[in-house]
């Protein structure tokens, strides 16, 4: 079973600014998915980009997070597991060659999790290795993903 998703970008220079006389072009865009509200991203900072809205890197590792939640708490629901709340605060490692290009070499997620059963914390804890078998996102990177998590009840 295969699923299409689609993105529409819209980028457009700004040639009466001051900013376009230089050599570096303004990095802010748009993303639009029908039926959803437009997204604004620009470089990262670092990258001279707009650091007030998301970017490509934000959206990566956002992407990593979310899409392991959800893999984790249908691996719960299957094992009966009552998740009461679910957080996290991950971080990804970027690093970026002397010729400009750049690679992710690892993302750590630190999945804080609290169930209903005291007697089921264990196994909460190893499903998250069976989650990030699952993940959608996990399974096309090409750099670790790791997972430090805790769980209490």
């Amino acid at each position: 079973m295969k699923h299409l998703f689609k993105a529409a970008l819209n980028w457009t220079s700004n040639k009466n600014q001051e900013e376009t006389t230089s050599k570096l072009y303004n990095k802010n865009h748009q993303i639009k998915i029908e039926g959803k509200s437009v997204l604004d991203v620009s470089a990262a900072k670092a990258f001279k980009g707009d650091p007030s809205l998301y970017n490509p890197e934000d959206l990566l590792l956002s992407s990593l997070v979310s899409c392991h939640m959800m893999s984790y708490l249908y691996v719960c629901s299957q094992n009966e597991i009552e998740v009461l709340e679910y957080s996290d605060n991950a971080e990804a490692t970027l690093e970026v060659s002397p010729d400009g290009s750049g690679r992710f070499v690892e993302v750590r997620l630190y999945p804080k999790v609290k169930i209903s059963n005291p007697n089921q914390i264990e196994l909460a804890l190893d499903l998250h290795f069976k989650a990030n078998q699952l993940c959608f996102i996990a399974n096309s990177c090409n750099f670790p993903v790791l997972h430090e998590a805790s769980c209490e009840v």
